[in-house]
């Protein structure tokens, strides 16, 4: 068996779908399907019946592509307690856990709503311009990364 350590996990061992190897540096290893091993470790974490641990909370959280100020602006928490949680073996507060397997659940099942606050989440620090549009049937709206600026 091999040890997962991706991300700061202890708790993943892999049984086969890996691959040692010998390279000029040492001993290496390669995953087989990469992108579905991520996406399966992070359905049992969602799953999991214990608290998340720190590790556990960050690989959910960089899974989704958000950074710690981002997830921190829905939890309105800063991005310091954040990182405190993720640096943490004890189990990260339970609201934060709640909403951070309910947001992956959600994002990965292909609800629209939530990829799209996913997606709202990462581009904060980006200047984004509301345009609006009457389209006939009603206004529109139509968002324009640093289109106007005030």
């Amino acid at each position: 068996m091999h040890q997962f350590t991706d991300g700061g996990l202890t708790n993943v061992w892999l049984i086969n779908g890996y691959e040692e190897v010998e390279t000029p540096y040492g001993k290496a290893v390669s995953y087989h399907n990469l992108d579905g091993l991520i996406k399966a470790i992070c359905e049992a974490l969602t799953d999991k019946k214990t608290p998340l641990t720190g590790p556990e909370f960050r690989y959910l959280r960089q899974a989704l592509c958000l950074s710690q100020a981002s997830l921190g602006q829905l939890l309105e928490k800063t991005n310091q307690a954040i990182a405190k949680w993720e640096k943490s073996a004890d189990p990260v507060p339970r609201t934060a856990d709640i909403t951070l397997r309910v947001l992956y659940k959600q994002h990965v099942d292909g609800n629209e709503k939530i990829k799209n606050l996913v997606t709202a989440l990462n581009v904060t620090e980006q200047t984004l311009s509301i345009v609006m549009k009457d389209t006939g049937k009603g206004w529109k709206q139509e968002e324009k990364e640093g289109l106007l600026q005030a």
